[in-house]
Formats: C-alpha cells, structure tokens, sequence
C-alpha cells in the first residue's frame, strides 16, 4: 500500500476514535515530566524520546492539525503535524508498537490524567487500518479471527487436551469420577482460559481443576468460546475485540451457567470484564469474575482450607497491570499467598504502583523489539531481585512469559508460578468419608462411598436454630455434608451459590413460606432437578385446618421427591433422605 493510501486510512480511523476521553487526552498535557519517571522505557535508558510526553506527542500532533484552531493557523507553534512520508509513518510505528507495553503506569502518575494506553491503542488502530502492523500481532490476530483462539489450537487438539487432563485431574485427586467437565449445561461457573494453558502450562489448568473440585464448585469448561484473552485490545482492532466476547458470551448464555470465571490472565480479565460488552455490543446478564476473586471467595466461605507449610520457599507476588491498575483486584492475591506459604514478601513498589513486567499490551509477540523491552525490563529484574525471594508468583500467563524472559535475561536465581498453583499445592483435603467410621442409625446402614467419593450435599432450610441443629448434626453423623439457612430467601442464596444434592425444607418461616420457596425453586431452569424434602409440622395449633400436605403436593407444580411430618422421626428421614440420593 502506498503511503498516501496509507496516510489517507490512517486518519479515517482518527476520526472515528475521536470521543471525549481522546480529546481530553490528545489536549490537557502541559509537558511536566511528571510521567518520565514512571515509564520503564524512560527510566531504563533515560532516551527523551522514551518519555510518555514525547511518545504521545507522536500521536497528539496529528489530532491537533486537524482539530485544534491554534495549531491549524501555526502548526509549527503547537507542533502540530500531517504524516507524508514513508519515514514518518515508521516513526509512529515504532512508538505505538515498540515503545510502550500500555501498562498505565504514567497514567496513574499524570496529574492532568492523560490515558496514554488509550492514545496508544488509538495510534495502534490507526496503523492496523493503514496495514503498517508488526507480523507477530498480524498472525496472532488472524488466528483468533480464523481459529477462535490466539495460538491456532484446533478444536480436536482442545478437546484431546482437555480428555488428558481430565483423566491427569481424577488421578491426582483420587477419585475416578473427578473430571474436568465440558459444555455442562447449568453449571455454575464456565471457566474460561489462555490459551497458554492449553498449550504449554497445562499443570496451572490442573491446579484450577484441583481447586474448584476442593471447594465442590459445579463448573464447566466450553467447547467453544473458551479463549479468554483478545488481541483486539493490543491491537486496536475492536471488531476483533467484539468477536471474542460474542463467541465467549454467546456459549455462557447457551450453557445457561450463573457466571464466567477468568483464569489468570490479567489483559484476559480485563477484555472480557469490561471492554468486549461494549465492542460486542451485548448485555450480559451474568457477571464476569476473575479467578483470583473466587479463589478468595472458597478462602473466606471455608470452601477449601490452606497449610503454608507446603510451599516453604519465599514468595513475593508481581501486580499484573491490568489486573493491579485497571481492575484494583489487589488484596485478594496478597489474602490467598499469605495463607498458602510460608514466607510471603512484598516488592516495592507494589499494587497499582507496581512496575510493568516489560512484555504487556502484545510485546511477547513482537520479537523485532526484543532487544529494546529487554534492555527495559531492567527495573523489573532489579526489582525482583531486591525481594530476596525465589519464585514471583502473579497472576498472569502473559506476565509469567515476561517475566521469565528477563529472569533468563538477567540471571536471576528464581522461578515463576501462578498463585492458583501455589494455593492447589497448599491444598488440605477433608479427611475422606472412607476414613471415617460411620455407624448405622436405627437400623439404617449408611453409603459406603468408593474411594475418594465426596459426601453428598444437604441444605437444611428451618427458622428454628434447634430443628437446624438437629438436622444437620443427625445428617452428618450419618455421613453427610451440610449446609444451613435460617430462612427462605437465604436459602435460595446458598442453593444458587453451592448448589446442593438435597434440600429438607420447613413451610411455616417468616419474610417467606417454604411454599414459595417451592415455587420459585421448580420455575428455575437450573435449579429444578434438586430434590426437596419437606420437613414440616402438621396441623399446627395455629393452623389446624389446614392439610399442608396436600396443599403442597396438589399445586401446579411437580410435587417434592419426600414429605416428613414433625416430630421427626429420624430412621423415617435418613430412609427417605437415602432413597432420595442414592435409589
């Protein structure tokens, strides 16, 4: 393409990414240096044209020559510009592409707030449409385009993977009916990937895996739509950006699920959270979560339980920037590490302040610029350093790349992990029900579970704390996991959060009947198939007109898997509770 060709769709693209955040932008810089200290590039090689002013001013003078009326008169007093030549269109390139790894850490550090990931990515969509792109993004982009996912894996190379580690996941944790689910209709959580992963770090796949079986998670992975990162964001190329999302939405809104999670993958998390609605154009009506945060859920609800003692090694733990920055997900990797080794540190400085691994915003796809991210990572290699510490843990695949890159680089005696890999080693497993002695009960023998089979799961709904109590200590005596809510609208919480094997359900509660409950319970489509056992008294003193029984079984709706009257006799329950699960 010529150059004129070139110039001439380079700033059509200017004129469609003009909104008010690039304005303010492309306008409000006084020049303060302020944002020279905060680039790695800058502080690596002290290179002027390194600074973030300077860079942006790359991009900010073709806006104002065509937008500002004081550059439009004397462009040479605002240094506005017009690209003409082909050394000019190179210049930019190397800025937008080889310059900046879009961390915001200058951002962050600006006081007139300039969003120099923003005026970046404009420049790198301006770029895209005059087809001047590095080769490595090009190729990454047509795969996603092409394939579905940035590294080409193919369908039936995914599927054979996730067959492998499915077998690998139910070896490792013992029990032969562990699986890694796909396409699971009504799960709660489909769990999305890097692609990475898949490829050449199945082991962090495998420590996911590991610990949502430990926390009972009803989760699924889909057959399609499962890559979470989206090159549309590093290369400007929103329509790109749209079509991951859409695949990715479209199959959680198929599976029904109640969420996505996101695996470590910090410009993965971003993308999908926040920015492929709006390139996709769709509202969702589940929320996007990211990996670390349901970690630190199963963390805080008991859901799975850590001895620091496995990982013995000093651990600091790198802020990924769109994680760190973009999102503000902090606390919660530094809640998880502090509970699953022995000896956490702190790098300084850290959170949204933390300095960029060199390889963000597609750079690890850039090979040409590798001498020059390289020569920058040099703040990350002598931050690391100081810690101390023998493995940076992060929450990033593309960080990890990066990181091991310049530890490689600058031979730096460490390792890298993700902290889903630290936690799953940190692992402590219920003791199994095998190992524990279980008698009968009034003559009612209880399950003999096969080795590494998990208890199943009963939601025990009753106003009163004593019949509570009682159910659930008979229950587990008798071998069964329990749950417990105290009313109604509780209990729909903890069947959509844990999604129990069995419900026992009083009807006389307050704030709501456990006949409502019934209701809304069958109307959804997720929740229908689990079975409840009423558990409730009959002919009340202060309802002793009414046959609860049978105004419950003859509702328009299916009737519930068992009916118990109180006082309860307890052979009666667990015979029935038994027959419920296992006949």
């Amino acid at each position: 393409m010529q150059t004129a060709e070139q110039c001439q769709k380079l700033y059509e693209t200017l004129e469609k990414k003009i909104n008010r955040n690039f304005a303010l932008s492309a306008s409000v810089c006084v020049h303060c240096g302020m944002c020279a200290d905060s680039c790695h590039y800058y502080v690596a090689t002290k290179d002027p044209k390194m600074s973030p002013a300077y860079k942006a001013d790359k991009i900010r003078s073709l806006y104002k020559y065509r937008h500002d009326w004081l550059s439009r008169i004397a462009p040479f007093w605002t240094g506005a510009r017009t690209l003409k030549t082909p050394e000019e269109l190179e210049d930019l390139h190397d800025i937008c592409w080889g310059s900046c790894t879009m961390c915001r850490r200058c951002t962050i550090n600006c006081p007139m707030g300039v969003d120099m990931a923003l005026l970046i990515r404009s420049g790198r969509a301006m770029l895209l449409a005059a087809d001047s792109i590095p080769e490595g993004v090009k190729a990454v982009c047509k795969d996603q385009y092409e394939i579905g996912n940035q590294m080409g894996i193919t369908r039936q190379d995914y599927l054979e993977t996730i067959e492998w580690l499915s077998e690998e996941h139910a070896n490792d944790v013992g029990d032969p009916r562990a699986e890694i689910p796909l396409d699971k209709k009504g799960a709660n959580v489909m769990y999305v990937v890097n692609p990475r992963e898949v490829k050449y770090a199945p082991l962090t796949l495998l420590a996911a895996a590991k610990i949502m079986y430990a926390a009972g998670e009803s989760w699924t992975m889909p057959s399609e739509g499962w890559d979470n990162t989206n090159f549309g964001l590093f290369a400007g190329d929103d329509k790109l950006g749209g079509l991951m999302g859409q695949r990715l939405f479209e199959k959680a809104q198929e599976l029904g699920v109640n969420k996505v999670v996101v695996s470590e993958c910090g410009h993965g998390y971003r993308a999908t959270r926040w920015e492929a609605p709006n390139w996709a154009k769709m509202d969702l009506h589940f929320p996007v979560e990211s990996f670390l945060v349901t970690m630190s859920n199963y963390l805080r609800e008991g859901r799975i339980t850590l001895d620091p003692s496995r990982n013995k090694t000093r651990v600091t733990y790198h802020d990924p920037c769109n994680l760190g920055r973009s999102a503000g997900i902090t606390e919660e990797p530094r809640a998880l590490l502090k509970r699953c080794v022995a000896d956490f540190v702190e790098m300084h400085p850290n959170r949204a302040d933390n300095w960029c691994c060199s390889g963000g915003g597609g750079a690890m796809s850039m090979p040409e610029y590798n001498k020059r991210r390289l020569e920058a990572a040099i703040v990350k290699a002598d931050q690391i350093s100081a810690t101390g510490a023998k493995i940076v843990a992060t929450a990033c695949h593309n960080c990890i790349d990066a990181l091991e890159d310049l530890i490689r680089r600058y031979k730096l005696n460490m390792k890298t992990a993700t902290v889903g890999e630290l936690v799953a080693e940190a692992l402590i497993w219920p003791k199994a029900a095998e190992e524990e002695e279980i008698f009968a009960i009034d003559g009612i023998e209880p399950v003999k579970l096969a080795p590494g089979e998990k208890r199943k799961k009963i939601l025990v709904i009753d106003d009163e704390a004593d019949v509570r109590t009682y159910l659930t200590t008979l229950f587990e005596d008798f071998g069964y996991e329990t749950i417990e809510a105290a009313d109604a609208n509780q209990g729909m919480r903890m069947v959509k959060e844990y999604h129990p094997d069995l419900i026992t359900l009083d009807i006389i509660m307050p704030k709501k009947t456990g006949i409502k409950f019934y209701w809304e319970l069958r109307k959804e489509e997720k929740l229908t198939d689990i079975p409840v056992i009423i558990v409730t008294g009959f002919g009340e003193p202060e309802f002793p007109n009414v046959n609860f029984k049978k105004f419950i079984t003859e509702r328009k709706v299916p009737s519930p898997e068992g009916y118990v009257e109180k006082p309860i006799h307890r052979a009666e329950l667990l015979k029935k509770v038994h027959d419920v699960l296992y006949v």
